[in-house]
């Protein structure tokens, strides 16, 4: 029998095909045939009744566990840009001292110090640090003697620590959202008690359309 996939013949789509993540919800339901097969169970005695009971008593505590995870998951993406937000701060007023640094970066800090952005977003705060950032450190690279300040030195190093420790954060997120959206639609047990909690899917991290594009620019 042919593979129902062949890489060898095709069908090629030569100009690519670019991937988003759906930004939507999809609730958890059951059908009749559920109903159906908890009244077996007590049907049969109530002995398998009460297992599947506890069975479910069981995936109901199994989800308020993950919820927490992937809260705790969150809040750490959350920690590692509070740090980011505080590097910024910190080096900012540094740098003004020396040159006529841009005055978008400085509105930036401006903002993050009187809290006119909220970590609720955590796209919208990566996306704005990423920029101040952006426009902050080529101008210190311009300049040999502020690249020697060991003060600026050991910022841009905490910075380009911190972005692949909050990629790193990003994954264990999705993969503990992964999970979530794997068992809520485990039939039966876990599915019956997702669908009765009325849960839903959950989201994994997405970027931004900037990002994307940015992706795609020529670095070197």
């Amino acid at each position: 029998m042919a593979n129902e996939l062949d890489e060898m013949t095709g069908p090629v789509n030569e100009q690519g095909r670019d991937i988003n993540v759906i930004e939507r919800q999809l609730p958890v339901k059951v059908g009749v045939g559920s109903v159906i097969f908890e009244v077996v169970l007590w049907l049969l005695g109530i002995l398998p009744g009460l297992i599947f009971l506890f069975m479910k008593i069981s995936a109901r505590n199994y989800f308020r566990k993950l919820q927490q995870k992937i809260q705790a998951d969150a809040s750490q993406i959350d920690n590692f840009l509070e740090q980011r937000v505080q590097i910024l701060q910190n080096v900012a007023p540094l740098v003004e001292k020396a040159i006529d640094l841009d005055k978008d970066v400085m509105k930036s800090v401006a903002a993050f110090r009187g809290g006119a952005r909220s970590d609720s977003d955590r796209n919208v705060v990566s996306g704005e640090l990423d920029r101040a950032f952006g426009r902050l450190f080529p101008q210190v690279e311009a300049y040999p003697d502020l690249k020697a300040h060991a003060a600026i030195a050991d910022a841009m190093r905490q910075n380009n620590y911190l972005r692949k420790e909050i990629t790193a954060a990003r994954t264990l997120y999705n993969d503990t959202v992964n999970i979530w959206n794997a068992d809520i639609y485990a039939w039966p047990t876990k599915m019956i008690v997702a669908a009765r909690a009325g849960y839903t899917t959950r989201i994994p991290f997405t970027a931004s359309a900037e990002v994307k594009a940015r992706a795609r620019e020529t670095f070197f």
